[in-house]
């Protein structure tokens, strides 16, 4: 009999796990992914530049890093399934108010509540969702669902592509709309009901309370937080800075169009190669310890094509692509094993707002520093991911640490 039960809870968890992965495919496909296939329509019909709709779009993220912290504390209160129904709402009333923008104040508006949807619906809400579930045994959870999102791009872009261009972008947007309708709020209401509302408390410290590990020996509570979320800040640049401007990196260090255009297929395969290492081999290993292979992937990258040049470039690639990819398991991973869950959403909404923010800037940053510098610019990736290393080797990584 426990072993009928243990494999119906598996069962169970399996099930909440391709729920919410296919809830946030669609999530990340239709907001994050949306503008790389659809900004240029956009810009045209509205008679706004390009870099408009780009700005829209990083007023939206810094919208989603202010309303972050909200969010978690609803779902640490009322567990994930009634805040990811409201974002599933949220994200179709943004999508049509994109579809039906007439100019730049309605194009930012439009943006403005998207972001309020990234902000309770994206990757924190649902490692929080998780968290709130299934507490401290929450890490194999969100490991599968940033395997099963991590194909958002793949779903995303060849779909945006093509509805655009059998209805225009505003018939895309609407479409977009109907999916979350018909299928991401049924995906959201499925998901389990909490038993009870949750206290927000965690332990009198705050939601960034104290952080222990044996015999005293870890560093101070909000020492630990504050490199956290540099840490989160670092890497999402970076992973943010590659992911609009490696193309034109790589053309920078000597690649061709195509063997730039190549590198960059790579990097999908690459990140889904290391979302399996953390899903097996890495499990086995404390968070803090992947987290620090992990953030060394891109300098070792960097550092690589910086001095071999184009005959690397496919190294660097897949370098990048799976450290950032165990990056965003970390991002989950992380404050549940060095806090405990009580707080949770709250914490990772707190401990996110200096990446939101540093994401919003990147590609405007580190397109600057390419255009001034060439393929110099890597030196500023890679000092960034060196710093991230550095603060990680200070968190602690022995025993689970709890407040």
């Amino acid at each position: 009999m426990p072993h009928v039960l243990n494999g119906m809870r598996i069962g169970a968890r399996t099930g909440v796990v391709a729920t919410l992965g296919a809830a946030q495919t669609l999530a990340w496909a239709s907001s994050y992914y949306l503008p790389a296939m659809l900004a240029a329509s956009m810009a045209r019909d509205l008679g706004v530049s390009v870099p408009t709709v780009f700005g829209a779009f990083s007023i939206a993220l810094v919208v989603s890093a202010l309303l972050g912290p909200y969010a978690g504390r609803a779902i640490d209160r009322w567990g994930g399934r009634p805040v990811l129904m409201g974002t599933s709402l949220l994200f179709a009333a943004g999508l049509a108010s994109l579809a039906a923008a007439q100019g730049p104040i309605s194009l930012f508006a439009a943006w403005m509540l998207i972001g309020i949807g990234m902000g309770a619906g994206l990757y924190e809400a649902a490692f929080s969702a998780l968290v709130r579930l299934y507490g401290h045994d929450s890490r194999s959870a969100i490991t599968g669902i940033t395997l099963l999102a991590g194909f958002a791009s793949t779903v995303g872009w060849p779909l945006s592509t093509l509805l655009e261009a059998q209805f225009g972008w505003r018939g895309a947007c609407l479409a977009w709309v109907a999916l979350h309708v018909v299928l991401g709020l049924p995906l959201n209401a499925s998901l389990p009901k909490v038993i009870a509302p949750g206290a927000s408390q965690d332990g009198g410290e705050g939601a960034l309370g104290a952080a222990s590990t044996d015999h005293g020996t870890a560093p101070p509570a909000r020492l630990v937080a504050g490199l956290l979320a540099f840490v989160f800040a670092a890497t999402w640049f970076i992973s943010t800075a590659m992911a609009a401007h490696l193309p034109r990196l790589l053309q920078a260090g000597g690649a061709t169009l195509g063997m730039a255009v190549a590198v960059g297929a790579l990097v999908g395969p690459a990140q889904v190669a290391g979302r399996l290492l953390e899903f097996g081999f890495l499990r086995r290993v404390h968070p803090v310890l992947s987290a620090r292979i992990a953030a060394l992937a891109h300098p070792v990258g960097a550092a690589a094509l910086l001095m071999a040049g184009a005959p690397v470039a496919a190294l660097f690639g897949i370098l990048h692509g799976a450290g950032n990819s165990i990056l965003t398991i970390a991002k989950g991973t992380l404050p549940l094993v060095l806090f405990g869950p009580h707080g949770y959403g709250e914490r990772q909404g707190l401990l996110m707002v200096p990446a939101r923010i540093a994401q919003a800037f990147a590609p405007l940053a580190f397109g600057l520093c390419l255009d001034r510098w060439g393929a110099g610019a890597l030196w500023l990736s890679a000092v960034l991911g060196l710093a991230a290393f550095g603060a990680l080797l200070v968190l602690p990584s022995g025993a689970t640490a709890r407040q």
